[in-house]
């Protein structure tokens, strides 16, 4: 072993997923832009612009890098490093780039579909969504597992797209465009995107501290200088860039929060001050009326 290798891994699965996820895309944004936002249920909902169609085409340019590159060949064969750092891309960033990409003008077609909205309903509540993605994503790390997907490239990119696909299940009650779907206040959601990074983070700290190669399945290119355990690491410490970006969210839906509150208490402000005024003022018209009725009766 020479160096990292260069072999493209060209994955026909993988290929086509791509490829049906675009159609599938240009044909919804098709028959969106047919659609007015008079026609949408509220008359809310943000049409699909420019950004969004880059968005997610963005999103599917880097999942090509990641898994249709000799990167990919690298993350199966080299440097374990390189696998996590493909798994860290899909979830936390091409993940929430395709959920951007989906305002909800382009996903109430397919949510108002039975079958369908009733499985994206079930998916997407917060619970079901976070053990789903974090079961899924430790059960394929699980070391026997692993071995046999690091052994056969479709098995290996099947387990990336599942977590893949997990993630935007994962992110939906965050971030999903269709509001009823994730109907979560923002301290609910707050706990969410700090709980449902725990599991992950633990399993970092685990690669990065326990001292043992959990994964000796890598030829490692000598010249590199690195050991099975140091790619390891590198690799756990990677893992901890999700729960990092968890306290990021955290931030602006705080300050969301505080918003919320400060207009709700000038709401009641405003209204205790009108329920003041008005009492003011029929006091004053009581008042005025018994002094009517003493004027009339001294004549």
């Amino acid at each position: 072993m020479y160096g990292l290798s260069l072999t493209w891994h060209w994955s026909v699965g993988t290929l086509i997923f791509l490829i049906v996820l675009s159609a599938l895309y240009l044909i919804a944004l098709k028959q969106a832009k047919v659609r007015t936002v008079k026609n949408t249920p509220d008359g809310l909902d943000t049409p699909v612009k420019t950004r969004h169609v880059i968005a997610f085409f963005s999103a599917i340019a880097i999942m090509a890098i990641l898994l249709l590159t000799p990167i990919d060949t690298i993350a199966r064969t080299q440097l374990f490093s390189v696998h996590m750092a493909q798994a860290v891309l899909l979830t936390t960033l091409c993940a929430p780039l395709m959920l951007f990409a989906c305002p909800a003008s382009l996903l109430r077609p397919l949510i108002a579909l039975p079958v369908i909205g009733s499985v994206l309903r079930t998916l997407t509540r917060p619970l079901v969504a976070s053990i789903t993605f974090n079961l899924l994503f430790l059960l394929w790390h699980t070391p026997r597992l692993y071995h046999i997907a690091l052994s056969y490239g479709t098995l290996y990119h099947v387990e990336l797209l599942s977590i893949f696909v997990a993630a935007l299940l994962n992110w939906w009650p965050l971030i999903g465009s269709v509001r009823e779907l994730h109907q979560m206040s923002y301290p609910m959601q707050m706990l969410y995107a700090f709980f449902d990074g725990q599991p992950v983070d633990i399993f970092a700290f685990v690669l990065v501290f326990t001292g043992t190669t959990l994964y000796p399945y890598y030829a490692i290119p000598a010249q590199l200088g690195i050991s099975p355990f140091a790619d390891q690491a590198v690799g756990g410490a990677l893992l901890l860039i999700p729960g990092l970006i968890d306290l990021v969210v955290m931030s602006p839906l705080f300050f969301r929060w505080l918003g919320q509150i400060e207009q709700q208490t000038k709401l009641r402000d405003q209204r205790r001050q009108e329920r003041a005024d008005v009492e003011e003022y029929e006091e004053y018209y009581e008042d005025d009326e018994e002094g009517v009725e003493e004027r009339s009766e001294s004549k």
